[in-house]
């Protein structure tokens, strides 16, 4: 009995514990090669270091880990979240590194328009909290702007209403911005759209807007999402240019409608609060010049009336200048008489002066002022060599100060270059370590790659006993049926191949028989094999 229970197995394929995992491998891939999980994300904590993200998806009685590599999360539409229900596209794997499988995530989405509002909320409380919603950073828009900047498809019905709408109220300049609106790249699209206008010059070959526009016809919450994200958010409450935004229709709300400096119901709305109505402000333009006219005229007839009644309040201008002409003929008959004493009293006060002036009074004047011109002389010689002496003084001070900066700046550059050679040193050895790291990683990366393909060719199998016949063509052989007598034949071991020939006596064919049942697995496992070593 322990002879008979023991022979089936000497026939049974062995594996590695690396085969079974690869082998468990490719069977998940193969048959859950495309699925789409919903669940809710639990124990996420952010991207690693490596950028991969590493969660869980779970339900009410189960739970399946995940996977997202850095490339694929980098552009990802939706970022996963904690908590958030979701629905996922990938493919199921296995990691032979702890034995248990995982969904390797390709697309991420909300699972319907309740985890859209919750993510929604989530991001307007945020964004609120970082004070991007506040009505004081809201700007007052212009009552009629010169230029005016949409931000929308130049394919839909949106910017043709905003124009039409733009041509019966008051005709202006409208430079249009295309974007996608819907779909992926559509946020970064409106985002790079806002920033564009505002990093226009003033006065440059493109006008600068004075008024923007971002617009978009009505939809579903998904296909109104781009403007519900975070990039778009931030541009408009960044926006210099007062914003005016138009997304959907009157009930449909986004976050930009809490960013941007005004919120209009529809794109027309947008055009009606852009411009006001020509004619209407023709009309209160023509009101107004005639109140104007109106007001001038009699503050005119006033005036005249003011004038006029001054006038007749006015004395004479005879009364008025009867006493002065009196007082004028006066004086002029005392003129001659003071003419002649005036005269009298400067001649006194010249003679006077010139009594003084003699030859002495002027030598000693003249003496008087060459010294002084001398004392003053000796002062200037005595100043400018005292300037000479302090101008050399300083200028040899500064000549050492120099000196010494020279010397400290050179040492310092001296130190520099010994710190450089230094952090070269370090960085040498740092690479040499690392390519050092990297060739022993890379060498024990090929000798397991020598060691599974060891493991994978049919000569391991050859090593444990095995053979395998070939025809004279060197096809392998695979039942006794098939060989005919006389056949030449080539029997290949492990340490070589021996030619035989085939007799012409043919075998019954057995069934039920436990030791010759592990003939026909042979073969198969001998047939797997040889595949397996085109490999």
């Amino acid at each position: 009995m322990p002879k008979t229970a023991a022979a089936p197995l000497t026939n049974s394929t062995e594996f590695t514990v690396s085969e079974l995992s690869q082998a468990l491998k490719r069977t998940v891939e193969d048959a859950y090669g495309n699925v789409r999980v919903r669940g809710e994300i639990t124990g996420f904590r952010g991207p690693h270091s490596s950028g991969h993200c590493y969660f869980s998806l779970k339900d009410e009685s189960a739970k399946i880990e995940a996977v997202i590599w850095k490339g694929v999360h980098g552009r990802m539409r939706f970022r996963p979240q904690e908590g958030l229900e979701v629905i996922a596209t990938g493919k199921l794997t296995t990691y032979p590194g702890s034995s248990k499988y995982q969904i390797v995530i390709e697309a991420l989405e909300p699972a319907g328009v309740g985890a859209l509002m919750a993510l929604m909320e989530e991001r307007k409380r945020k964004l609120g909290a970082e004070g991007l919603f506040d009505e004081a950073r809201k700007q007052l828009l212009p009552y009629l702007p010169d230029v005016i900047g949409v931000v929308t498809s130049p394919t839909g019905a949106v910017i043709r209403d905003i124009l039409h709408r733009l041509e019966d109220r008051f005709p202006r300049h409208v430079l249009v911005w295309p974007v996608r609106v819907q779909g992926e790249g559509s946020a970064e699209q409106v985002a790079a759209a806002i920033h564009g206008f505002n990093a226009l010059d003033i006065g440059g070959k493109i006008p600068r807007p004075d008024l923007l526009i971002v617009a978009r016809g009505g939809g579903s919450l998904e296909d109104l999402w781009s403007f519900n994200e975070e990039i778009v958010v931030r541009a408009a409450a960044e926006s210099m240019i007062p914003l005016i935004s138009a997304v959907g229709h009157e009930t449909d709300i986004t976050l930009i409608d809490f960013a941007s400096d005004k919120r209009a119901p529809t794109p027309t709305a947008a055009a009606e609060m852009a411009v006001p109505v020509r004619a209407e402000l023709l009309v209160e333009i023509g009101t107004f010049e005639r109140r104007m006219m109106l007001c001038w005229q009699r503050a005119q007839e006033s005036r005249r009336n003011e004038l006029r009644a001054a006038a007749r309040a006015l004395p004479n201008a005879g009364d008025l200048l009867a006493i002065p002409r009196q007082r004028l003929d006066g004086a002029g008959a005392s003129l001659p008489r003071a003419l002649k004493a005036n005269t009298h009293a400067h001649h006194r006060r010249f003679v006077e002066a010139s009594s003084g002036l003699t030859l002495r009074v002027l030598r000693a004047q003249i003496a008087h002022a060459t010294q002084r011109q001398t004392v003053y002389g000796e002062r200037l010689k005595l100043s400018a060599r005292a300037l000479l002496r302090q101008r050399r003084d300083r200028f040899a001070n500064l000549e050492l100060r120099l000196k010494a900066s020279k010397s400290a700046n050179a040492q310092a550059q001296r130190n520099a270059i010994t710190r450089d050679r230094e952090r070269t040193l370090r960085l040498t050895e740092r690479a040499r370590r690392a390519l050092t790291t990297l060739l022993q990683r890379q060498q024990a990366r090929v000798d397991a790659s020598n060691k599974l393909l060891a493991a994978l060719s049919y000569r391991s199998v050859l090593a444990r006993g095995f053979a395998l016949v070939r025809d004279e063509q060197g096809a392998a052989l695979h039942a006794a049926a098939a060989i005919d007598a006389g056949a030449r034949l080539s029997i290949e071991f492990s340490d070589g191949r021996v030619g035989v020939t085939a007799d012409g006596d043919h075998p019954a064919p057995v069934r039920a028989a436990k030791p010759a049942a592990a003939k026909p697995a042979t073969s198969k496992s001998a047939k797997k094999i040889d595949q397996g070593s085109l490999f």
